[in-house]
């Protein structure tokens, strides 16, 4: 990557570096580690999709009911990170989750693939599973409710933005000698700080 370190703002350097994942990555660039707590403070992470970011933070879709839903009504904060290991570069975000509203919600399932939005009926995400036959039932059986019209959006099926109170990019130098610079504020609407840190 071209030297960053001299950037004064977060979400254009995000930006850029995405746009670059987005050429040099074969599959999902927009992939982050998603970093939740339950209620008893046990930590839990997985891979989901990011589908939005921007002043207001950064936005992923999931079932409410399923564990990363539940963890996140217990304990409302999350972290994530991107790592593109064609560019040789991580970013770290941090902060409170709130819900996306539900005619944003909306939009966004609407242009997902019909079979997208028949699994989201279908599937009681992260729950036990008799057997994929069942699951193949529970497709069809959507596929058949909504074979005449359009497919809404599940209640459940909601969408998450995690306000950033800091953003860190890190990028690999040789011999560990890696850059890195964090930007943090203290609450989502605050002005950013920029620091650089050791590798």
């Amino acid at each position: 990557m071209n030297d960053f370190t001299a950037a004064d703002e977060p979400l254009a350097l995000f930006s850029e570096w995405l746009a670059a994942a987005e050429k040099s990555e074969p599959d999902d660039a927009n992939a982050m580690a998603l970093a939740t707590t339950d209620a008893e403070g046990m930590p839990d992470v997985r891979m989901v999709l990011l589908k939005g970011f921007g002043a207001e933070g950064f936005v992923f879709y999931s079932n409410s009911e399923s564990a990363k839903g539940r963890e996140l009504a217990a304990n409302g904060n999350a972290a994530a990170v991107f790592y593109w290991k064609s560019l040789h570069c991580q970013v770290r975000i941090r902060g409170p989750v709130e819900r996306v509203g539900d005619a944003e919600a909306d939009a966004y399932f609407a242009t997902r693939p019909l079979q997208s939005r028949i699994g989201a009926w279908a599937s009681q995400q992260s729950r036990p599973l008799e057997s994929r036959l069942a699951l193949e039932g529970a497709v069809a059986k959507y596929a058949a409710k909504f074979a005449l019209g359009s497919v809404p959006r599940p209640p459940y099926w909601i969408g998450y933005r995690i306000r950033l109170l800091s953003i860190e990019f890190w990028s690999r130098g040789a011999f560990r000698l890696h850059d890195r610079i964090r930007f943090s504020r203290p609450a989502p609407q605050g002005e950013w700080k920029k620091q650089r840190l050791y590798p």
